[in-house]
């Protein structure tokens, strides 16, 4: 059993120096059996540095912002409560009661959008430009800043974190909401 070890650990070591792995040269002095590589691959993991970190804000489109949203959280926001930068008032506005002419788009499933991009939003498939609506979930409703996702219809939505505390909806859940626009 030794021997067979041994020559298949011969076999391997003849495969590199013949070229059978091709990013493996041998070095000058052919019989040498240590190999060099011949190219370095970058590397791309993320712990590597501020060159492969996420954004710690992603660069928001302003044709589908209101100028007058909150403030981006802080770089050293860690809590809901430092992401959530909305004031009272945008709460208030938030919960008032819906004003008249809204129609129902349908139901979505939604998921907890970048708690980095401030205000009270709604990301969906069920419209195709920014608009203003309302989100209820189990008899809560807030009104939104609808905002077309781009995606497939069906393929779910994302809304903001302010938005999800004051419909008190699951920050980690997958809440069903039905949407409506104005």
């Amino acid at each position: 059993m030794k021997y067979v070890v041994s020559i298949v650990a011969l076999a391997a070591l003849g495969a590199c120096a013949d070229g059978a792995f091709p990013g493996l040269q041998s070095p000058q002095g052919a019989g040498d059996a240590v190999a060099t590589p011949t190219a370095v691959a970058p590397d791309l993991s993320p712990s590597r540095g501020p060159g492969f970190a996420p954004p710690v804000r992603p660069t928001l489109d302003t044709s589908q912002t209101r100028p007058d949203f909150p403030p981006p959280p802080p770089p050293t926001a860690r809590t809901v409560e430092q992401f959530d930068t909305t004031s009272a008032e945008d709460r208030a506005a938030a919960t008032a009661a819906p004003s008249g002419g809204e129609r129902r788009l349908g139901t979505t499933i939604a998921s907890l959008g970048s708690p980095t991009d401030p205000g009270i939003w709604f990301k969906t498939p069920l419209v195709s430009q920014v608009t203003q609506g309302r989100v209820e979930y189990q008899g809560t409703s807030v009104n939104v800043e609808l905002r077309p996702s781009g995606g497939a219809a069906g393929s779910g939505s994302q809304i903001s974190l302010a938005a999800m505390r004051l419909l008190g909806a699951p920050l980690t859940g997958l809440p069903e909401v039905t949407v409506y626009g104005n």
